[in-house]
């Protein structure tokens, strides 16, 4: 998967810029709070329907306009396809794929895949299970539409359940549970099981890929912290088990303390811990791991890599880790900014200045 041209209009700092890519690796080049950032933003932002850096799409938009658009033309191993988006200042965003409007964001996801690594995601790996677990969703709603039907009917029964959980009536409480928690249990199973899915897929390629990056030195384990069994039924038996045997633990603390809302994934390396007790190194190796297992999970669920935005990665590595991640992305369409780029890597250089792409320079 290939992203071939990107235009903006309105869109952050940039007021109109087209843009074509180098199928490898193209580096954005330029000093801070010029666009670089923003250009991976506005591609992400295709991907998922979400921006990594802002909970409101009217924050997107360039000050005093009233809509942003960003389009996208993209090469496919099934054929090419286009992505238009309009952001707006009074309603909401409208989506077309291949010029035809989309009405649910679900119906986005998988036309274009990418994969998102800013120095933030290093939270990924020392901070609370909600990192973790938005890890695994945003992977799984880009491979399965079906997980993101799940996952958002999961969301919306644990919100019923957990206002009706507060209600001052212990009986109805107790006499109407029964009914949310067959419904949460059902997604819940679904959702654990497309999960530990994922985790077998990608502890595989994590253990290879921190091996190279850290030359051996170190291992890496993942595995999946919650209820499991063997089939989705038998855990649907027991996530309905345990959610009976907390009923008035629940109803004591006003929330729902079983499912797959509460999983975790642990992540070890040469037998740390390293979410507690990991360095800050240890940390952000094992966070470019996780990120380039994803890259082989999407290969190997969908036959092709995803699109992969790397932004001021490299200042956060030293030399021997940077140029092993170079190496291992060199043949994957890549877009990472950074301030300098002094790599005997083919690539392709933007150079960024107050959102307009100024010049570009070919390194063959």
């Amino acid at each position: 998967m290939q992203i071939q041209n990107i235009e903006l209009t309105n869109f952050r700092n940039y007021t109109n810029q087209s843009l074509a890519l180098s199928p490898n690796l193209n580096v954005i080049i330029g000093k801070n709070a010029q666009g670089k950032t923003n250009l991976l933003e506005a591609i992400f932002l295709c991907a998922i329907g979400k921006s990594p850096r802002s909970t409101k799409d009217k924050d997107l938009i360039k000050w005093n306009s009233t809509f942003a658009r960003i389009s996208l033309n993209i090469a496919k191993k099934i054929g090419n396809k286009s992505i238009d988006m309009y952001l707006f200042t009074n309603q909401n965003k409208a989506i077309k794929i291949d010029k035809i409007g989309i009405k649910k964001i679900g119906q986005l996801f998988g036309t274009l895949n990418a994969i998102y690594f800013s120095p933030d995601e290093l939270k990924l790996i020392k901070e609370s299970p909600d990192e973790r677990r938005r890890f695994m969703d945003i992977d799984l709603c880009q491979f399965d539409k079906s997980y993101f039907y799940n996952l958002n009917h999961y969301n919306q029964i644990l919100q019923q359940r957990n206002k009706l959980l507060k209600s001052p009536d212990p009986k109805t409480v107790k006499d109407t549970l029964p009914i949310w928690d067959e419904q949460l249990a059902t997604y819940g199973a679904s959702i654990i099981i497309a999960r530990l899915k994922l985790i077998e897929n990608l502890k595989v390629h994590a253990k290879k890929i921190h091996n190279y990056l850290t030359s051996n030195a170190e291992d890496l384990e993942l595995s999946y912290q919650g209820y499991v069994a063997e089939s989705e039924n038998e855990l649907k038996l027991l996530l309905l088990k345990k959610l009976s045997e907390n009923t008035d633990k629940d109803i004591h603390l006003g929330y729902t303390t079983v499912g797959p809302h509460r999983d975790d994934i642990k992540i070890m390396s040469n037998n740390i811990d390293l979410r507690s007790f990991g360095s800050q190194g240890q940390q952000r190796t094992a966070s470019l791991t996780l990120k380039l297992a994803e890259l082989e999970s999407f290969k190997s669920q969908l036959g092709e890599y995803p699109v992969l935005l790397l932004d001021d990665v490299l200042s956060e590595l030293d030399t021997s880790r940077q140029t092993k991640l170079l190496e291992y992305i060199s043949q994957i369409q890549t877009l990472i900014t950074c301030t300098d780029f002094d790599f005997d890597i083919p690539h392709t250089k933007y150079f960024v200045n107050s959102g307009k792409i100024e010049n570009i320079v070919k390194n063959a």
